[in-house]
């Protein structure tokens, strides 16, 4: 009831559009879109076909056996998951998160779903100092800081750092592109800090999954165990007309 009263007022004082279709939002924890953009949004519930690997969706519908895209067979992270699918209210949610540091109840009950067991440190994916700098934050971090609070697990934002400013990447670039922008992009400050330790990788979109690849390459040459990625979001590749 008070959640509905409050939800009224600040609706009163501070309209708001959905981002996705700019009906009115009527409940705060959506975030930046309408409850109606949410249904349509796919939110991953353990029964889609996804590649064991990268996460990459086939189906609404889990295969009997495992199932593999084979385009991740050479990346270095061992497994990634997310919380959806690119789309609608996900990914208003994302863009919104790259100017305000702000999570939605919807994400943060969606990542407290997540088994974040045998995990020993949480890396969010570092910007380059010139990005910060722009920006103010890195959106990487604040995901970072709701799973460690779903998890308990502690957050290294030092150890992993990006020494080259590369362009951001968008969910259109091509896989060879989206690899040299972050091919040597990467170094490790602390190895003693993340030598011997499961490291969860987290960032907001997983795409091509060069990103992580190469972050999860450089971590395990200064002796991760076990490198995993957690994303808000996996892109989905457009079929070709």
């Amino acid at each position: 009831m008070l959640n509905a009263v409050q939800n009224s007022l600040l609706s009163l004082i501070y309209p708001s559009e959905c981002r996705v279709c700019s009906v009115a939002i009527a409940d705060l924890d959506d975030g930046v879109a309408c409850c109606g953009c949410w249904a349509k949004t796919r939110i991953f519930q353990g029964t889609e076909m996804l590649c064991c690997k990268c996460g990459m969706f086939f189906g609404d519908t889990a295969a009997p056996v495992p199932v593999y895209c084979h385009k991740c067979d050479d990346h270095f992270y061992d497994s990634a998951a997310a919380v959806g699918i690119y789309e609608h209210a996900l990914a208003a949610s994302i863009i919104a998160l790259k100017t305000s540091p702000h999570l939605p109840r919807r994400i943060i009950d969606a990542i407290r779903t997540f088994n974040f067991a045998d995990v020993d440190l949480l890396i969010p994916i570092p910007l380059s100092k010139q990005r910060r700098i722009e920006r103010g934050f890195n959106q990487a971090e604040v995901i970072a800081a709701a799973v460690s609070r779903a998890s308990k697990t502690p957050i290294d934002a030092g150890s992993l750092v990006r020494k080259l400013h590369t362009p951001i990447h968008r969910v259109g670039m091509d896989e060879k592109a989206r690899d040299l922008t972050v091919r040597n992009a990467f170094e490790v400050a602390r190895p003693k800090l993340i030598s011997g330790k499961n490291i969860l990788l987290v960032d907001d979109v997983l795409t091509s999954g060069a990103t992580v690849s190469h972050c999860a390459k450089i971590l395990k040459k200064y002796g991760a165990l076990r490198v995993n990625a957690f994303t808000l979001a996996r892109a989905v590749a457009k079929a070709r007309a």
